[in-house]
């Protein structure tokens, strides 16, 4: 697994309201936001809202069971690069929540657990392309 991250998910109670915090901020949402979903370009990582039962619904984590409301991705190059870094976390002591599996916005994803109970999302995404040093770069 490369030593990076790239995208921050936050699971908030309306993600309409938590983008107009943002951008009233001063930040600019990507092209890729949705209602039910925003996304934030920083720099080489992206920042993204989304309802937080909707996160602890796709981690299959209960929600309010210690489940912090935030979860830490790691974008792949491929989907067979998801299934061995699963597999390299699970090795390493991660507990696996989501085995990987294809989705209906079109990528690969699976989640796991490291030792101190941490979501981490493990994605191919075909609509987020990573640059060459591993930086995500969001749709403008």
């Amino acid at each position: 697994m490369e030593q990076r991250l790239s995208l921050i998910t936050l699971g908030v109670a309306d993600v309409a309201r938590s983008r107009r915090f943002y951008e009233a901020l001063g930040w600019r949402a990507s092209g890729a936001s949705e209602a039910e979903v925003a996304f934030f370009q920083l720099g080489g990582i992206g920042l993204s809202l989304w309802g937080r039962s909707e996160l602890a619904r796709d981690a299959q984590v209960p929600d309010g069971s210690g489940f912090g409301g935030v979860a830490i991705a790691h974008n792949a190059r491929s989907c067979a690069e998801v299934d061995a870094v699963l597999e390299e976390a699970r090795a390493a002591g991660a507990r696996i929540l989501k085995p990987a599996h294809d989705t209906a916005w079109g990528g690969y994803v699976g989640y796991f657990a490291d030792p101190d109970g941490h979501l981490w999302e493990v994605a191919w995404n075909p609509h987020f392309p990573l640059e060459a040093d591993g930086s995500l770069r969001l749709p403008v």
